[in-house]
């Protein structure tokens, strides 16, 4: 019997602290004609891109900030046109993210924000494309590791670090997040 009881104690507790959690799912259409359109022989299946870097750029991040939104506050400040995230560590006190959700066009996300769900950044990564940031960030909590696209509205607790490499100003990241090369 007492087992029972905490199984169910245990259930209780586990449906509460996910009870904040919301999962939306939303259909990102580039455009209706270019979504509908299968790979095109003329695109290359891979695409190599040669540079150097120009810098190093390490972040912190201070309690109660918007971790998305520092990103471009820097970014901006900065004047960082195209940079390779190459780490992120810290901690969150919510967070907010998307993943892909299916296989085909046009692509769908669950967009997942948890406003009361503390995690540990277990790592960035990501890019900045003429000085839009698109950055991917991996969580964990005491049972499970998760992520996706960052979104705003996560917000740092105890410190956040982001490593940033500059590239020189020669290099052209544009084809990179270039959705019509399919």
């Amino acid at each position: 019997m007492k087992s029972i009881i905490c199984l169910i104690a245990l259930g209780i507790a586990v449906s509460v602290s996910w009870g904040q959690q919301t999962r939306t799912e939303v259909t990102k259409a580039v455009s209706g004609t270019e979504d509908s359109k299968l790979n095109s022989g003329n695109v290359p299946d891979v695409i190599s891109l040669q540079g150097q870097f120009s810098r190093m750029v390490v972040l912190r991040f201070k309690y109660d900030t918007d971790l998305l939104a520092g990103l471009e506050k820097k970014v901006k400040e900065e004047k960082i046109k195209n940079a390779v995230i190459l780490a992120g560590a810290g901690s969150v006190r919510n967070y907010n993210f998307h993943v892909v959700s299916n296989r085909t066009f046009p692509s769908k996300n669950i967009y997942v924000s948890d406003p009361t769900g503390p995690a540990d950044i277990a790592g960035m990564n990501g890019y900045v494309i003429d000085g839009r940031v698109h950055a991917h960030l991996t969580m964990t909590n005491a049972d499970r590791a998760f992520g996706g696209h960052l979104e705003a509205g996560t917000t740092v607790f105890t410190f956040a670090v982001v490593t940033l490499g500059v590239f020189t100003d020669d290099m052209d990241l544009s084809r990179v997040d270039d959705k019509t090369l399919r």
